[in-house]
């Protein structure tokens, strides 16, 4: 069996190549990781590797040693689903705790059948409506999912840790891009999100559009030793206490960080960043959070140590407003959101009619 990489460029092409101008944008939006609330904390939900209800139907006819499932006269063979769950475990080699071997092997099992039984289905159906890929859809599609690797990867590093060839991923992203000309042939991803269900939707999922009560600062620590006695933290107390005189006289903060910090960050001068709360331990962010901006403020105790702490700036929570660029954002999510939904129904739609049979569960 070929290797089942389908889906994954078929998720990414149906919402970043031809036909859906907003991919960007949708990015943008934070989102629920709920697909019902689609308020989401990252990207639109990926199309499914299934679709929801029964897969298939048992059939006696087929011996389970010679096939594990057919769609519509198109067989995947023991041997070939064999083969391909010994990539993936090797691909896995080391991640997986020994006694969850057996549970994530069946796992892999499972989800490779799925994906032969939703790749079939998919090709024997732009096949039959007798959709293409062009040229340019294809050259396009593979310079936007350049820009979408990880940074620093290249595309034959992508390629080998995917184990596909340039051939083969050609090949996968004219199928994607088939794929994602059938599902914009429905109404359902035609349709242009009203003004409404823009209004409907930033209404409930407001807090997906809020910024947190956030801290920029920066920070000098003495810090603690494992085992040390009291007279040792009470001489590290002094010294953070003498270092803060020194800064409250007017010596530079960075100068005085990174000469007596023990955290990494005196290199740049103790600073911190930016950072809201639940990110640090509770006595610094308390601290952090009910300070004035620019003070010097008083030694705080924590694990680590002892630290003196300035802020350089403290920005409260904010609420997006629904302005013009929030409704494009949003406009973008949910047709793309509907593109989803389309995918849904042309699934469901295929299986019904298909015959498919299943040895393997």
């Amino acid at each position: 069996m070929k290797k089942s990489i389908c889906l994954l460029f078929t998720a990414i092409l149906l919402f970043t190549a031809a036909g859906c101008n907003g991919g960007e944008e949708a990015r943008k939006i934070k989102a629920s990781e709920e697909t019902q609330a689609t308020g989401p904390k990252s990207t639109p939900p990926a199309l499914p590797q299934t679709a929801p209800g029964p897969l298939a139907t048992a059939a006696p006819m087929l011996s389970p040693t010679d096939v594990i499932a057919e769609v519509d006269g198109s067989k995947l063979t023991r041997a070939q689903l064999d083969l391909e769950v010994k990539k993936k475990m090797q691909e896995m080699q080391g991640k997986i705790p020994a006694d969850k071997i057996t549970q994530a092997t069946a796992a892999i099992r499972k989800q490779l059948v799925d994906d032969f039984i939703v790749r079939t289905l998919l090709l024997n159906e732009v096949n039959r409506r007798k959709i293409v890929a062009t040229d340019k859809e294809i050259t396009d599609a593979m310079n936007a999912m350049k820009e979408n690797i990880p940074a620093g990867t290249t595309m034959e590093e992508f390629m080998k840790k995917n184990g596909v060839s340039s051939e083969q991923l050609r090949q996968e992203i004219t199928l994607g891009i088939r794929i994602n000309k059938l599902v914009n042939t429905t109404k359902t991803a035609k349709a242009i999100p009203s003004e409404k269900e823009i209004q409907e939707f930033y209404k409930g999922n407001k807090e997906k559009f809020k910024t947190p009560e956030s801290v920029h600062a920066r920070h000098i620590l003495v810090a603690k030793t494992t085992g040390e006695d009291e007279k040792a933290k009470t001489a590290k107390r002094e010294k953070a206490e003498n270092l803060r005189k020194q800064l409250l006289a007017g010596a530079d903060f960075a100068t005085v960080a990174k000469e007596n910090s023990d955290c990494p960050s005196k290199n740049q001068g103790g600073d911190l960043g930016t950072f809201t709360k639940g990110q640090m331990v509770k006595p610094f962010e308390t601290a952090a959070f009910s300070q004035k901006k620019n003070e010097i403020g008083p030694v705080v105790e924590t694990d680590f140590g002892y630290h003196i702490i300035q802020v350089i700036d403290h920005q409260p929570s904010k609420t997006q407003t629904l302005d013009k660029e929030t409704k494009l954002k949003i406009s973008a999510f949910l047709q793309q959101k509907k593109k989803y939904d389309a995918f849904n129904e042309i699934m469901q739609g295929l299986k019904a009619k298909a015959h498919i049979v299943v040895a393997e569960k």
